[in-house]
């Protein structure tokens, strides 16, 4: 991929270059895999960079695309499994240790998955981060293997195709595509955090004002001394 390299050296990390070099589409689900296991691997330099390389004729356009779904369903599988392992109670179990965090909330978020897990994990295949975190808990909850899969390549179609077609038709110039979704990716880890400041400042405030209350509250015993009520000696 001698060409692609001249041209998109600056764009790409070598690695995720040297992958498609030696394997092709292959390369590029593999790749995509890896990015599901560790997100700060850039899904928006390898989706629009195998567009890229389809464009030069380096691999096939369909090939791309069907390899690359193939590993973002592969590294939600794993992940799917890591949720499994790890299960319900273990879960229960290690949230009770976390500062800040109660069984309840995890409980909360149980019910709220169970009712609107099947959105959560097609549409969380379009967030960056959320889309290789939403397959822990359905592994935790054990949705079947089955949905899982079916909706994790539906979400992951999409995604994988809008950036796939994004560097085939820009040809040369597909890291426009990486400066459009690198912010779109800020958007969604600064609400992120905010959303996690918001959560652990509330939870402190509550515990303030908790120990406050205890602090002041009256004692449910009268701590005053009984008169003496003997009557004297004559």
């Amino acid at each position: 991929m001698t060409a692609m390299q001249a041209e998109s050296m600056s764009g790409a990390p070598l690695w995720i270059i040297g992958l498609m070099d030696l394997l092709g589409a292959p390369g590029a689900g593999l790749a995509v895999a890896l990015e599901n296991l560790f997100p700060p691997i850039p899904s928006e330099v390898v989706l629009p960079l195998a567009g890229f390389a389809a464009s030069t004729g380096r691999m096939d356009l369909y090939a791309a695309l069907l390899w690359t779904t193939a590993g973002s369903v592969i590294g939600a599988l794993a992940l799917y499994g890591v949720g499994a392992l790890l299960g319900r109670d273990r879960t229960l179990a290690i949230a009770a240790k976390l500062p800040l965090v109660k069984v309840s909330d995890v409980e909360r978020t149980e019910a709220w998955f169970l009712r609107h897990g099947t959105k959560a994990v097609f549409f969380g295949r379009m967030i960056p981060v959320f889309r290789s975190l939403i397959s822990v808990p359905a592994g935790v909850e054990r949705m079947p293997l089955p949905v899982f899969t079916l909706l994790t390549a539906l979400g992951s179609a999409i995604w994988n195709t809008l950036f796939v077609l994004a560097g085939y038709f820009l040809g040369a110039n597909w890291t426009e595509v990486t400066a459009v979704v690198s912010t779109y990716s800020k958007i969604v880890l600064a609400v992120a955090a905010l959303a996690v400041l918001a959560f652990v400042l509330l939870r402190l405030m509550k515990k303030g004002k908790s120990e406050g209350a205890r602090g002041t509250a009256r004692p449910t015993t009268d701590d005053r001394q009984p008169a003496d009520r003997s009557t004297p000696t004559p």
